[in-house]
């Protein structure tokens, strides 16, 4: 057996971009160069450019057979092996054969050209591929029956993509360059939609990048790349089972996703030496949650953590990578700086992000507690200075008592002091000056061994030395208190900024600003009181039940009379609690904001209720006034005896009385509907009922119904409907067709899509589809004094909506307006046997 075949296959998103024609083309191209191709099976479907094509090749004649009454044609494997062409064309890798076939599928067929070293050139739809066959379901609501394992596509030498926009494949569609012409109406509307097919598009190329993914990590492997190449956002984050891991990785999908959906990677490392690591079933806890925000989880095993973590990102050719932030002590971390350090030092090009947990400190912006200016491991250090420099000084001053006199001793009890004001502040400092110079007097000053001062300059030494230490030490911490009073401010300024950002930006503020108080204030629970009628209910809460009055709270402040903000946890500080103060005005603003918001919605809603019955009085005034003053004319006409009429003249103005009251008819049946549909007392009595048993008789009272043209199948489903409310919806639809259709036909159209059958009046007027046609009293353009009262394809969309239906308005394909009524079709009874 010689060498195997290439498979080569054009991909496309949906029907019609182009795959057949490429793949001819193509074929052309090595028939030009001398290449034998031959044609194992193409489907033109009536295509005229297509069956040009395939007009240039050998084709070798199809196999038939006949499946209960009916014949199949297939194509013919054993003469395609018999013939052994170079190349071979064989269109829809995903079809399914006909019973008795050689093989039950296509892509068996295609597998034993290939195996027989034959090339094989083939199409194939996005939505056939096997693995995307339920998302395509969920998208365009079709289940493809035929479908193609991905390992077949993957096999191929070349894939390719055949992509067309969507709104170029609607055109392709509407000028009958893909479907008979009875089956774009029913294609455009339903898998044909332009969201149907941006989505069919995405897939087609993400399913295609992430070949082009595998092949470039195939090509990177054979040659050993372990360099970064940034080709597609990757984010590696690394987990190590503990409680900070669920935070870690959630951070970690946001930034994936901000990324532009790039994939996302959870990684693991074991210790290589079997000991445990993570706590029993945090895996895979941590295995779903990876798979719940779209990613993918990894283990790995080595004994150098950073090493093991970077060689996977190197592998997998991340480009950003997430760890959490060390859980150790800052004694451990001095001592050895970590992993995140290491791993940000030797990451190269790869993007570290180090995310703060729980377990690492604060997770919310917290106020700093009030306290001295030194900080109460500082000034434990001072007073321990306290005792051991003046000591150290003594013990210099002893061993050099014979190299040194008192003056340098002097000075190096005034450093020693100093030193300790500047760490520990007045307290260590006055002790120290004090220790000082006690030791200076008792070991260094004449007459040594004693605390005798035997001359006045030594007291002014002493009393010097505890001034320098009080003056320093004051500015010591006045300075620390400086500082942490700006930290403090910063930190306010920050929360005041957070707190006005979520009043602004949001729509309903007051939750997420109560969440933000509670967490930059420590309480369990805040919420809102405000005084009614005699007691006091809660506006807004967050965190459990807060109290029913602020006397019951741990925190309250009065925003304004009747209006307090309030919580529970613990009591504040004055500093906090004028913070809070601010925040309770911000709340204020938020709470009037949203009032006043539902204060213009509801004025809205009166305004557009006063603007719906002026329009009421003034459309049924005109369109009353207007039959009325026909048929007093006519019949003042009719009972003047004085008036000679002849027959003829008598027979239209009865015409006129008869049509005008029909008028009247129409109009007070449409006012009566519009009543009941608002009133909710439509009640439709469903049962299965045919497209064709409703629309002649609906026609029948439609003033010019010879310009409609029917084409609804009898043998199409039955729908689920209320028969007389259905033909009054069909009378409004094509009666509004009509008046606005310029003079031109009308036709109603019936095809059956999944589990719906649909009906369209299509109309070639002026009209654009928008959602405001269907509103009550809207005539197009206002200002046809002929078009009723507008009130037609409001009642048609109650009628069929009440019926479990919808009905859509969308744009005719060259100009016009199609209205689309869509019910459920009704089950067929399952006959008896």
């Amino acid at each position: 057996m010689g060498e195997r075949g290439e498979l080569r296959i054009y991909l496309g998103a949906a029907p019609g971009v182009g795959k057949t024609f490429a793949m001819l083309g193509e074929a052309h191209r090595r028939l030009e160069r001398g290449t034998d191709v031959v044609v194992g099976l193409v489907e033109t479907h009536g295509r005229a450019r297509t069956a040009e094509l395939v007009g240039g090749f050998e084709t070798v004649p199809r196999r038939r057979y006949v499946h209960r009454g009916t014949t199949l044609e297939e194509m013919d494997v054993d003469a395609l092996l018999a013939r052994a062409p170079e190349v071979a064309i064989v269109d829809e890798l995903a079809h399914t054969n006909a019973p008795g076939s050689r093989n039950a599928k296509r892509c068996q067929d295609v597998a034993e050209l290939l195996e027989a070293g034959i090339d094989v050139l083939t199409t194939v739809n996005v939505q056939h591929l096997e693995s995307l066959n339920d998302v395509v379901e969920r998208i365009t609501g079709v289940k493809q029956r035929e479908t193609v394992p991905d390992e077949v596509v993957r096999r191929a030498e070349q894939i390719e993509l055949v992509d067309i926009t969507p709104e170029a494949l609607r055109r392709r569609m509407a000028h009958g360059n893909i479907y008979a012409a009875e089956k774009v109406d029913a294609a455009l509307s339903n898998y044909f939609q332009p969201g149907n097919l941006i989505a069919l598009r995405e897939l087609a190329l993400l399913w295609v990048a992430d070949q082009v993914d595998v092949a470039l990590q195939r090509y990177r492997t054979d040659r050993s790349i372990t360099d970064t190449w940034e080709t597609r956002e990757r984010v590696v984050v690394a987990v190590t089972g503990g409680t900070e891991s669920e935070t870690v990785v959630r951070r970690a999908a946001r930034i994936a996703k901000r990324a532009g959906s790039a994939d996302l990677l959870c990684v693991h490392v074991l210790r290589g030496d079997g000991l445990a690591g993570a706590p029993v079933g945090a895996l895979a806890t941590l295995r779903k949650l990876a798979d719940d925000v779209g990613g993918s989880f990894h283990t790995v095993v080595g004994d150098d953590v950073p090493d093991a973590l970077l060689d996977f990102a190197r592998g997998v050719n991340a480009t950003q990578l997430v760890i959490g932030t060390s859980r150790r002590s800052r004694l451990a971390r001095a001592l050895d700086e970590g992993i995140g350090s290491q791993v940000v030092q030797d990451s190269g090009p790869i993007d570290v992000h180090m995310v703060t947990h729980a377990e690492a400190g604060g997770r919310a912006l917290r106020l700093p507690a009030l306290r001295s200016g030194i900080p109460g491991p500082r000034g434990a250090l001072g007073w321990v200075l306290a005792l051991v420099l003046p000591g150290l000084a003594t013990g210099i001053g002893v061993l050099l008592l014979e190299v040194i006199d008192l003056s340098t001793d002097v000075v190096l009890f005034f450093l020693a002091t100093v030193v300790v004001a500047l760490v520990g502040g007045l307290g260590p400092a006055v002790a120290a000056a004090l220790v000082g110079g006690l030791l200076l007097n008792f070991f260094l000053t004449p007459p040594t061994g004693s605390l005798t001062i035997a001359q006045p300059e030594n007291v002014v030494t002493l009393v010097a030395m505890v001034l320098v230490a009080v003056l320093v030490a004051l500015v010591v911490d006045r300075a620390a208190r400086r500082t942490e009073q700006a930290a403090r401010l910063r930190t306010e300024a920050a929360l005041l900024a957070s707190f006005s950002r979520t009043v602004l930006t949001r729509t309903d503020p007051l939750p997420r600003l109560l969440e933000k108080v509670s967490e930059a204030f420590g309480l369990s629970s805040v919420a809102v009181l405000e005084r009614s009628d005699g007691g006091w209910r809660r506006v807004v809460e967050v965190g459990p039940p807060v109290c029913d009055r602020p006397d019951e709270c741990d925190v309250d402040v009065a925003v304004e009379p009747g209006l307090h903000l309030v919580g529970r946890g613990r009591a504040l500080a004055a500093a906090d609690r004028r913070l809070l103060e601010t925040v309770g005005g911000q709340a204020l603003l938020a709470l009037r904001s949203q009032r006043d918001a539902a204060d213009a919605a509801a004025a809205r809603r009166r305004a557009e209720a006063t603007e719906l019955r002026s329009a009421l009085l003034s459309a049924v005034g005109h369109d009353l006034r207007t039959p009325l003053t026909s048929i007093k004319a006519a019949a003042g006409s009719l009972r003047d005896e004085h008036l000679r009429l002849s027959a003829a003249d008598r027979a239209d103005l009865a015409a006129t009385v008869e049509e005008s009251a029909d008028r009247l008819t129409a109009l007070v049946d449409n006012l009566l509907d519009s009543s009941r549909l608002a009133a909710g007392a439509v009640v439709p009595l469903l049962a299965p009922v045919g497209y064709d048993e409703v629309v002649v008789p609906a026609l029948a009272g439609v003033e010019g119904a010879a310009r409609v043209e029917v084409e609804v199948d009898e043998t199409l489903p039955d729908v689920v409907a209320d028969a007389g409310l259905l033909e009054r919806v069909v009378a409004n639809l094509v009666d509004n067709a009509l008046r606005h259709g310029r003079g031109a036909p009308v036709a109603v159209r019936a095809s059956a899509y999944a589990d719906r059958v649909e009906l369209r009046v299509v109309d070639r007027g002026p009209g654009k589809a928008r959602e405001d046609l269907f509103a009550a009293f809207q005539r197009r353009g206002d200002r046809n004094a002929t078009g009723g009262v507008g009130l037609g394809l409001s009642v048609a969309r109650g009628f069929t909506e009440a019926m479990g239906g919808s009905l859509a308005a969308e744009d005719t394909p060259g100009g016009g307006l199609t209205l689309v009524v869509a019910l459920p079709a009704a089950r067929r009874p399952v006959p008896v046997t």
